[in-house]
């Protein structure tokens, strides 16, 4: 028995000693970079033409318009970067290296060649094959790049959580795209294929909205924050020299010959969103909306419980009086959540929750921490809906209110408050984005997007999701749509291996890491 303990004691040691070299071997360069600030609303160009007056009439107000369309989210980026004459302020979590994201970087490039200044904030986590062009943008003298705690490693980058990883763990879910200080696209897209709903590729169902007027400054002054902080280094370091002659163009050209090139080609050709502003024409919403952000400092560890953004959020939003309808496409409640959500039925509130069904999911430990929790919160009276990853026979493709048409997977985050209030943003109802990633978005307030997420619920999302229910002890899932279907009792998408790892993964302690 004590050789035993002498021998674990050693494999401890020696472990703990390989970290510590690991760390000191492959330490991140030290960084130098200099502090920034956004710069003033523009005073000439597209964007200031279209909205100068049309802001001064809302004084104190901001415009709202959701972009619920894919397409429409892609084009309002590409032609907003494309009208910008002195700022691009870009914050993302995934920024990939396909299509949409090689036009969305040559877009940047583009500008930073017309004089505006561009500042490109990703997190690391996200930028897998993107190095070259990474270096490439930075070395523009209009532009520059910075990365949220980047990985130490660049070839084998997850080989670095092994001796980093309760810094790598925490991670910037942050999206935001600010042109000129004057226009910014907020909410839960990331910048890939995926995300803009064309091509042949699975489809995100999401939700952005732009937003102009009051928040515009108040989005430049946070995107400053993370800019500045230390979880943030400089690119160049990082990921090196640029390669010889124009990364981003080459990698555009090998894209010439894909089919979907034409495909968004056509999106943007039959798009102008600085056009339909300047018209009038974008369906602008005029109210009050607030910005709720995290402290960057959530990247290097825990930070008080009143500085979180859940909490700020819940504490703006207040008392919740008569209904809460929820969509988060990674649902992991817990036992606090389950607790906080039955407390709302038990005060009268009707809750109802949309996530992702098992079918549907792309991340599968994440379902095993919602899924052990549904017969609890179904005792408590909660609405529990899933994405099918397939639409009913016969379903309309635009009867999800705000958060789109039916995809293979559900990525929007927002809630409607009591017909009043919504959210729409990046952080989903889970650990990770309570304590360890951070989030922003805003919240709303108008009866028209609260209350066309209430009807979604009401009209039971049309086809494009299951209920799930208890019957005697078991679960079910039901189409709402059709109510004498016989219901199904086997979880769709299930099989006897991925039953078996949900459950298992039910059973291990990560649920504060899901």
């Amino acid at each position: 028995m004590l050789t035993a303990l002498r021998y674990v004691i050693f494999a401890i040691l020696v472990i703990a000693m390989a970290i510590v070299a690991a760390r000191f071997l492959f330490a991140l360069p030290p960084d130098e970079k200099e502090d920034g600030t956004h710069l003033s609303p523009s005073e000439t160009g597209p964007l200031a033409e279209a909205l100068t007056q049309r802001v001064a009439r809302h004084e104190g107000k901001t415009g709202i318009a959701p972009l619920q369309n894919g397409a429409d989210a892609f084009a309002a980026r590409m032609i907003m970067a494309d009208a910008a004459v002195s700022s691009i302020d870009a914050q993302y979590y995934i920024w990939h290296d396909d299509l949409t994201g090689i036009l969305l970087l040559d877009a940047l490039k583009r500008a930073a060649d017309r004089g505006v200044r561009v500042r490109l904030l990703l997190d690391d986590n996200g930028t897998s094959g993107l190095d070259g062009e990474i270096a490439a943008l930075d070395a523009h003298p209009m532009a520059e790049v910075r990365l949220y705690n980047p990985f130490n490693l660049r070839r084998f980058k997850l080989l670095s959580y092994g001796f980093d990883f309760f810094r790598l763990n925490r991670r910037m879910h942050n999206k935001s795209f600010t042109v000129d200080n004057r226009a910014t696209i907020l909410g839960g897209r990331n910048v890939g294929d995926e995300y803009f709903d064309t091509g042949p590729m699975p489809l995100y169902v999401d939700l952005d909205a732009l937003a102009v007027g009051k928040v515009v400054p108040e989005v430049s002054r946070d995107f400053d924050r993370y800019w500045n902080s230390p979880s943030v280094h400089a690119a160049a370091p990082i990921v090196g020299a640029p390669p010889s002659g124009d990364p981003i163009a080459d990698r555009l050209a090998r894209f010439q010959d894909d089919p979907q090139i034409e495909e968004y080609r056509e999106i943007l050709r039959s798009s102008d969103i600085v056009a339909d502003l300047a018209r009038g024409e974008l369906g602008l919403e005029w109210t009050d909306a607030l910005l709720v952000s995290d402290d960057p400092a959530k990247g290097q560890g825990a930070v008080p419980k009143d500085d979180l953004l859940a909490v700020r959020l819940m504490q703006a939003v207040g008392d919740v009086k008569s209904r809460f309808d929820g969509i988060s496409p990674y649902f992991v409640p817990g036992a606090a959540g389950v607790k906080a959500f039955a407390g709302l039925e038990r005060d009268g509130v009707e809750v109802r929750l949309l996530t992702n069904s098992l079918e549907a999911t792309d991340v599968l430990p994440v379902h095993a921490g919602y899924s052990k929790r549904r017969k609890a919160m179904l005792k408590e009276g909660i609405a529990l809906y899933e994405l099918r990853r397939q639409a009913a026979p016969g379903a309309p493709r635009d009867v999800m209110g705000p958060f789109g048409s039916s995809g293979a997977s559900l990525h929007a985050k927002t809630f409607a408050v009591d017909g009043q209030r919504i959210f729409i943003g990046s952080f989903n109802f889970d650990p990770r984005s309570t304590s360890l990633n951070t989030e922003m978005g805003l919240l709303i307030d108008s009866e028209n997007l609260a209350g066309s997420v209430h009807r979604a619920f009401d009209n039971g999302l049309g086809g494009l999701a299951w209920q799930v229910e208890r019957r005697d002890g078991d679960l079910i899932w039901t189409d709402p749509e059709n109510p004498d279907a016989a219901p199904l009792t086997d979880e769709p998408g299930g099989s006897l291996l991925r039953n078996a790892a949900i459950t298992v993964i039910g059973w291990l302690p990560v649920e504060w890491l899901l």
